[in-house]
């Protein structure tokens, strides 16, 4: 049903090509969302849209956007088959409020397993290499399930490490050797210091790539971010970048080339938007909107995944050419506005990691004066010489915002940003009383 070696060529196809597959599974994806979906049903009804008026990826934009909060106010309301017909039950992280159960069918578990086998083949990964996952299996959580099932498609040896137990982690790979190592890019980075503490050297483990989750390594330019050089350099290994959601049920994965993740048009439409909901440019920055294809059990159409990135339609140089997206910039619900500039988040713990001696940092904002946030910054240091203003000048001189920088111990860092049941450290905190209503 889904055979890499079959639909290899279609992301080196012209353009034409490409678009005239992605049309035609989009309208069955239209047509089963509108048939079987309650939730669809009545938005089609609503918005005066016949489903088979969207032939195309140009009809989409007649459709309205479907909200996080949809999902959760209607999670039973997308389901288009029996529960006789599912065969696993996911959530997904619940990084921005409760947590949603996206219902899948055996077809996609078939997908996802499908999506992470041709996203791992763009990374270079093989039948021979042994990749240790520290992301979890467990916990209802998409990621290291999908990672699991793309390795056993393509016949790599997979070690479910897990992102519970740094110590398991790096016993798992001093024993096993491995050639890849999936996760998120702090812990990677956490891993290789653990390691040169204990007097093994990251760099002489075998360890040839470093798939990283969650977080990203590159900067607006498609160059490697200093989290990214640093892990570079720390492992010896090339560093690939990723960008996924358990809603979309699709990843965009960096080839060899490291131009940002590539996108599967035989399993998902990408839009990006601007605030008013148009369409933006090609290279500008813009919400991610995404309709996943081949999705039988909850079919998503418009879902608007919150994040603010870039689209490149050019030719890669490793010869697809199909989109790419480049790194989260920041969620839009995380938008800071600072006397009269806008920032996100992610800008601010880029230039975190550039600053020697910070081990741990977690951002807390709130509303107490009107048109303007208050930001505040947290790090923590061993170094009892560390000097918090020399970050506000560093934060000020790359982003024009100086927001108030206190130091803490690294303990009380760790102990902020570990929550249970979070995959990685929580490190914003939002206390505007919009975003706590």
């Amino acid at each position: 049903m889904f055979d890499e070696r079959s639909r290899r060529s279609l992301e080196f196809v012209d353009a034409a090509a490409m678009t005239a597959r992605q049309d035609a599974l989009l309208r069955d994806h239209v047509r089963h969302a509108a048939q079987r979906s309650p939730f669809y049903r009545r938005l089609f009804a609503s918005s005066g849209v016949d489903p088979a008026e969207i032939s195309s990826v140009a009809d989409l934009p007649r459709l309205p956007l479907t909200e996080k909060s949809d999902l959760a106010q209607n999670e039973d309301q997308f389901l288009c088959v029996e529960m006789s017909e599912i065969a696993d039950v996911c959530l997904t992280s619940g990084t921005t409020g409760r947590a949603v159960a996206m219902l899948q069918t055996d077809r996609d578990l078939e997908r996802v397993a499908f999506n992470e086998e041709i996203s791992f083949r763009a990374a270079g990964i093989g039948r021979d290499d042994v990749v240790l996952i520290t992301a979890a299996i467990d916990r209802c959580f998409m990621a290291g399930l999908a990672y699991f099932l793309g390795l056993r498609r393509i016949g790599a040896t997979a070690i479910r490490g897990g992102s519970g137990s740094i110590a398991a982690l790096e016993e798992l790979t001093v024993r096993n050797r491995p050639s890849v190592i999936v996760g998120v890019p702090t812990l990677l980075l956490n891993l290789a210091q653990r390691l040169e503490a204990s007097g093994t050297a990251p760099q002489g483990l075998g360890v040839e790539r470093l798939v990283c989750i969650g977080e990203p390594v590159r900067n607006a330019d498609l160059s490697l971010s200093r989290l990214g050089a640093r892990l570079e350099s720390e492992w010896g290994a090339r560093v690939y970048g990723t960008y996924a959601s358990t809603e979309m049920a699709t990843a965009f994965c960096d080839c060899a080339a490291g131009n940002g993740g590539h996108l599967h048009p035989d399993l998902i439409v990408l839009e990006a938007i601007d605030e008013d909901g148009r369409p933006v440019l090609p290279g500008e920055p813009g919400e991610l909107v995404a309709t996943p294809l081949q999705v039988t059990g909850m079919p998503l159409l418009r879902f608007r995944t919150g994040d603010i990135a870039r689209v490149h339609v050019e030719r890669c140089p490793c010869g697809r050419t199909s989109a790419r997206v480049g790194p989260i910039i920041g969620r839009k619900s995380q938008m800071l506005k600072y006397r009269g500039t806008t920032v996100y988040p992610a800008a601010i713990f880029a230039v975190l990691q550039e600053v020697q001696g910070i081990t741990g940092y977690y951002l807390e904002v709130y509303d107490d004066f009107e048109l303007s946030d208050r930001i505040r910054v947290v790090l923590g240091s061993q170094d009892p010489e560390f000097r918090s203003d020399h970050v506000a000048e560093a934060l000020a001189a790359r982003l024009r915002v100086k927001p108030e920088v206190v130091v803490a111990s690294p303990e009380a860092v760790q102990a902020k940003t570990t929550e249970p049941g979070k995959r990685k450290p929580v490190t914003f905190f939002d206390h505007r009383r919009a975003n706590l209503a």
